[in-house]
């Protein structure tokens, strides 16, 4: 069903967003407060930049919480569950952060962009009221706010090549989450080897709102002898990588082991964080629940779902479908979604409700490329 979006002041335009009109946007959506691009109307195209050539996403949405202060780090560690001993400038970190029974409510990737100040580059959520709320309880000696940061990515394959023609050869040497302070025709920017895609690539952390579209000029001059084209974060390719996309995979009770975080839980580091106990008793119960891929049977699937799919196993609820589609890569049509561990277990498929009645999937793990 095509509903048009309306434009107006109380939600907030990017500072690529008139650049983003210029090149053809033809679809947005709301995140994090802001009009975030979802189409530029060649879905087929835009896919197959990313997955065989370069394109460039307005992604200011993907807002910054700065904590600023001598408490900086104090309040990082208390908001997350990873241990963050041997943070250093220069290279990020992603942070599941969690409530006190232990749901994640955002999965940041962090920057300590200088000793007295770090950066959690969110998702879709107001993180900026919680860190606020937990430092002004806790007294601590840190400012929370939000800094004027807006991400411009280059993601795919020739994005490297891309961006080294802008900046020179030191970018091909970022580790991946690693970033650097630069400036860019006095654009003051953070150049970061980052993206929500597995193609490859890089975030600008764009640092005057003023400047958006020079930076949107620069990059797509530079792009130019490598056919780089508009884009967004890429439904189907998130789906392929099995990228976590905060609030569309998860619910309010959703805890980072149910998502395959364990890596990032570090419960037995001696520094406390919100949630630490019930996660500790969650490990120790275990799961009933795991986000998993599907191989979904049928015809090709011609359109997205507009809401969660029902899944069903011996006739009961056993979780959700999040996101779907026909991959040309895999070819089959594949989802990600929540799904009870009993089928998973036992090795069983499970039945998807969709619109067009009920289709049989095979739950396989992630990524599946």
């Amino acid at each position: 069903m095509a509903v048009q979006l309306s434009i107006g002041a109380r939600v907030r335009k990017s500072p690529f967003f008139q650049s983003s009109c210029e090149a053809g946007l033809a679809a947005a959506s709301v995140y994090n407060h802001m009009y975030m691009p979802t189409s530029y109307g060649d879905p087929a195209a835009e896919y197959d930049r990313l997955i065989n050539g370069v394109a460039m996403w307005d992604v200011a949405v993907e807002r910054q919480v700065a904590l600023k202060g001598p408490d900086a780090l104090a309040l990082a560690r208390l908001l997350t569950p990873r241990n963050l001993d041997g943070l250093v400038i220069g290279q990020g970190k992603y942070v599941p952060i969690c409530n006190h029974s232990g749901a994640i409510i955002n999965d940041p990737v962090l920057l300590q962009v200088a000793e007295d100040e770090i950066w959690l580059s969110i998702a879709d959520s107001d993180i900026q009221l919680w860190a606020s709320a937990v430092a002004g309880t806790l007294k601590l000696d840190v400012d929370v706010y939000e800094p004027d940061v807006s991400p411009l990515a280059i993601q795919g394959p020739k994005a490297v090549d891309v961006v080294s023609d802008i900046f020179g050869d030191w970018v091909r040497e970022l580790k991946y989450f690693g970033f650097r302070v630069t400036e860019l025709d006095g654009i003051p920017l953070v150049v970061a080897r980052s993206g929500w895609s597995k193609q490859g690539g890089y975030e600008l952390y764009l640092r005057d709102f003023n400047r958006g579209d020079d930076l949107w000029a620069r990059v797509a001059e530079a792009g130019k002898p490598y056919d780089i084209g508009p884009g967004t974060p890429n439904y189907i390719e998130r789906i392929e990588s099995g990228l976590i996309s905060y609030g569309a995979d998860t619910d309010p009770r959703t805890n980072p082991f149910e998502l395959g975080m364990d890596k990032f839980i570090a419960l037995d580091q001696p520094h406390d964080f919100i949630g630490k106990d019930a996660l500790i008793a969650m490990k120790k119960v275990g799961i009933s629940r795991r986000f998993m891929g599907f191989i979904i049977d049928g015809p090709a699937l011609v359109t997205t779902n507009e809401d969660r799919l029902l899944i069903s196993f011996d006739g009961e609820n056993a979780g959700y479908v999040s996101a779907c589609v026909y991959s040309p890569r895999v070819g089959e049509n594949i989802g990600v979604g929540m799904v009870s561990t009993t089928p998973i277990d036992k090795g069983q498929s499970v039945t998807i409700h969709m619109a067009d009645g009920p289709r049989s999937a095979r739950i396989v793990p992630l990524p599946f490329l």
